[in-house]
């Protein structure tokens, strides 16, 4: 039988042991979500219940919903989640909508755990790829990112229009993992790393990589949306898009003097053109094309330019006001979260 001082030592190392699982904070962004957050809740509960009991995270595990300012009844099912300890939900309501990337960096910034896991409320990604993240991180990596090893769900042009997208960021010289959105574990020191970027131009997809920490990538498949309507029309889409060209590349504004020279070339060429027909001709007359197309090209070129010269001016502006990108309202958490 073995002595109480070897059943102590037993139950210390047991301890340590169980202290090496790290605790893990799942953030998941909402706006409108009341259709798709029971079972959103119910599945992340479920998995963080057996993530526990397999030994492979601390207790204190929890799920932190963001509310990005819903007007539905999204923010009232949170704190009744957060009511039931079994949920283990915490939630976060900013005080307006602040769109997307901010309610995610919200998140991030305010979530506790020593690795954070970001994932949309829609359940189009596959939940089950959150073990191998855990075994990515537990190998030495502090940032993996869950990339789509297929578009099947997409339809051709949504395919088309995002594959091209990853490519034109990649050639304009943004360092992204191509067919990542937002799926990502985060280690402690990767999200302490990220909270000194001040930006005001959010676009998380080019500034993680820009943390330099070990990463991966873990591949899984999209599914379609469990309930509800997307949160990214073709128009936010576009936005988001033109957000990281302009945030993370010059290329556009190299893009315009090249474009100038062109144009330079090619009116001088016209010039010596409509020139000679003039000495060696009697074909000009006054008033000819050959003065108002050069006119009209040149002046949408330099409308072009100055739209291109303006953004770049507009985010300069943004930046140097240094405004707070969010304020968190309200927040609620677990009954049995330990965290004061």
């Amino acid at each position: 039988m073995p002595s109480s001082s070897t059943a102590a030592a037993d139950t210390v190392a047991a301890t340590a042991v169980a202290r090496q699982a790290p605790v893990l904070g799942v953030v998941v962004p909402c706006y409108n979500e009341q259709e798709v957050f029971p079972e959103t809740a119910r599945r992340l509960a479920a998995l963080l219940q057996g993530l526990i009991d397999a030994g492979r995270i601390d207790p204190a595990s929890r799920t932190w919903f963001v509310d990005d300012g819903s007007r539905d009844q999204t923010w009232s099912l949170i704190e009744a989640a957060a009511e039931q300890p079994a949920m283990r939900v915490c939630g976060i309501k900013l005080s307006r909508n602040r769109g997307h990337q901010v309610a995610l960096l919200a998140g991030i910034l305010t979530a506790k755990g020593d690795v954070l896991i970001s994932v949309d409320a829609d359940l189009q990604d596959d939940l089950g790829a959150i073990s191998q993240m855990l075994e990515a991180f537990a190998g030495g990596h502090d940032i993996v990112y869950g990339v789509r090893s297929a578009r099947g769900t997409d339809s051709a042009f949504k395919r088309l229009t995002a594959e091209g997208y990853y490519r034109v960021l990649d050639r304009l010289g943004v360092e992204i993992v191509f067919n990542h959105a937002d799926y990502r574990l985060m280690s402690r020191r990767a999200v302490e790393a990220l909270r000194e970027y001040p930006e005001s131009n959010l676009f998380l997809r080019g500034l993680i990589p820009q943390l330099g920490f070990p990463s991966t990538t873990v591949a899984y498949e999209r599914a379609e949306r469990f309930a509800g309507e997307s949160k990214y029309p073709l128009g936010k889409m576009l936005a988001l898009a033109w957000q990281g060209m302009t945030s993370f590349s010059a290329a556009p504004l190299r893009m315009i003097t090249a474009l100038g020279m062109l144009v330079s070339v090619l009116s001088l060429g016209m010039g010596l053109w409509a020139f000679g027909v003039r000495l060696f001709t009697d074909a000009a007359l006054p008033g000819w094309a050959s003065i108002v197309i050069p006119l009209f090209l040149i002046s949408g070129v330099q409308l072009l330019s100055l739209g291109v010269i303006g953004e770049y001016l507009a985010k300069i502006f943004l930046e140097t006001k240094r405004r707070p990108l969010f304020f968190v309202d309200r927040l609620v958490r677990s009954d049995t979260d330990p965290v004061s």
